[in-house]
């Protein structure tokens, strides 16, 4: 991060992927409350009560493993090491497929099948602002050993 007035610090911290994942979780909400579908029932509450915990568990797994190999979990910094291990040996981006599955499970469990069109977006938004970022910084951090990674694992899956 470059140095920069307070505001643009701050912002660094703060305009993170869980944010975007609370904004499309809050417009998945307000669908709902405004457009009810209230056809899925049980199966809808079930299906993304597992997509939600499923999600959560992936989510903790992966950051587990940067934590262990004493790498940073902030997006737009330079990473310490490439961790390739745990769910990273499945997909290079096992956090973002987690918000996902936790906002399509909200999305079921709120019954606000129209939203299910946030989810696309909401992927496309976090490639573009957090993902191509990311993988610049890993790439010049890692260069060969990356690409070779990136070879054998999926951006998602």
């Amino acid at each position: 991060m470059r140095d920069g007035d307070p505001m643009t610090r701050l912002l660094h911290y703060l305009e993170l992927p869980p944010m975007w994942l609370a904004l499309f979780a809050g417009l998945a909400w307000a669908q709902s409350a405004i457009l009810p579908f209230g056809f899925l029932g049980w199966v809808g509450d079930v299906g993304g009560l597992l997509l939600v915990v499923f999600g959560l568990a992936l989510a903790s797994w992966a950051a587990l493993r940067v934590v262990l190999a004493r790498s940073s979990l902030i997006p737009r910094e330079r990473p310490d090491r490439l961790v390739i291990t745990g769910p990273y040996g499945l997909t290079r981006n096992p956090i973002y497929l987690a918000d996902a599955a936790i906002l399509t499970g909200l999305i079921l469990i709120w019954d606000a099948l129209p939203s299910l069109i946030l989810v696309p977006v909401f992927l496309k938004l976090i490639e573009r602002r957090f993902i191509r970022r990311e993988e610049a910084l890993i790439r010049e951090a890692f260069g060969a050993e990356y690409d070779a990674y990136c070879r054998r694992v999926g951006r998602w899956l």
